[in-house]
């Protein structure tokens, strides 16, 4: 049995720049990985075909599955049959935004690699993961990083020192939200407002820890499409302000929504006091920025 911690993340700038000819986004997004995992266990068996368990009822267990898909994937390019039994432990609410899904591929790629004794080079995954989905590369590794394209070039970048006590906030309201559905909702012509800074300029401040200008640079192209939707996001957004947090933001697709924090004890205090206005029919967690 090989278990494996399977991470998560949040964009703290997602720049959608135009629709490109294979039908993608081209996009520019900073990426932040916290401290909330789900957790992978694979075993190798002799029977045929992968067996995959899963905690939350609601996950689906065939080829839908990113887990699934990227075993069989990993499978088909060593040229083996074996069985496999994995089962995901679910920790992380599904189509949250979040990279759930993407970080359970990762994980997936990266243990039978080590499972199977690394038979597959660091760019062979690399390759794997971007062919099944576009945020499926940053998790291969553990620090936050730049992506480009449409999410498959990855730039790492070193852990910003700014965030070694900060936390995150996580409120999601109970539901999904399709990623296909609010990238094909985007009207880029019909965008209002526009990221207050570079790309360029957003990771300086995160470098120099320069935090009134990273809280003004958080910015989400897709919160024009799910906003209009879902009206409610908007609403929890601001209501986190309200509660203390210096930012807050749509995290990818959603619906989830974060507020960035200096501290615990001021995470704590935004998130029970959004609760106390809310009440707890909403997921909430309060998790660090620095992942160790």
């Amino acid at each position: 049995m090989h278990t494996v911690r399977s991470g998560c993340k949040i964009n703290l700038l997602l720049n959608i720049l135009r629709r490109r000819d294979d039908g993608f986004h081209e996009l520019e997004t900073v990426l932040q990985p916290i401290g909330l995992f789900d957790e992978l266990s694979f075993e190798r068996g002799n029977h045929t075909g992968i067996e995959l368990s899963c905690s939350h009822p609601e996950v689906p267990l065939g080829p839908e599955n990113l887990v699934w898909r990227a075993a069989r994937l990993f499978q088909e390019t060593i040229g083996d049959a074996d069985g496999l039994r994995i089962h995901l432990e679910k920790n992380l609410p599904v189509a949250a935004g979040v990279g759930g899904g993407s970080g359970n591929a990762a994980a997936t790629f990266l243990a039978l690699n080590a499972l199977y004794d690394q038979p597959l080079e660091q760019g062979v995954l690399e390759s794997l993961a971007a062919n099944l989905g576009s945020d499926i590369p940053f998790f291969l590794q553990s620090g936050p990083g730049i992506a480009t394209g449409r999410g498959e070039k990855v730039e790492r970048l070193a852990p910003f020192s700014m965030f070694e006590e900060a936390c995150v906030v996580l409120i999601n309201p109970g539901f999904g939200v399709s990623t296909p559905w609010a990238y094909k909702n985007l009207r880029l012509d019909e965008t209002e407002i526009e990221p207050s800074l570079s790309i360029d300029s957003f990771v300086d401040a995160l470098k120099k820890g320069d935090w009134e200008r990273v809280i003004e640079g958080m910015y989400n192209s897709l919160e024009q499409p799910v906003f209009k939707k879902y009206p409610v996001l908007r609403i929890i957004q601001s209501e986190l302000v309200n509660a203390g947090a210096d930012g807050a933001l749509l995290s990818g697709s959603g619906a989830t929504v974060f507020a960035i924090v200096r501290d615990r004890q001021l995470g704590e205090t935004v998130r029970q006091q959004f609760l106390s206005s809310y009440g707890s029919q909403c997921w909430s967690q309060v998790v660090p920025l620095a992942v160790g």
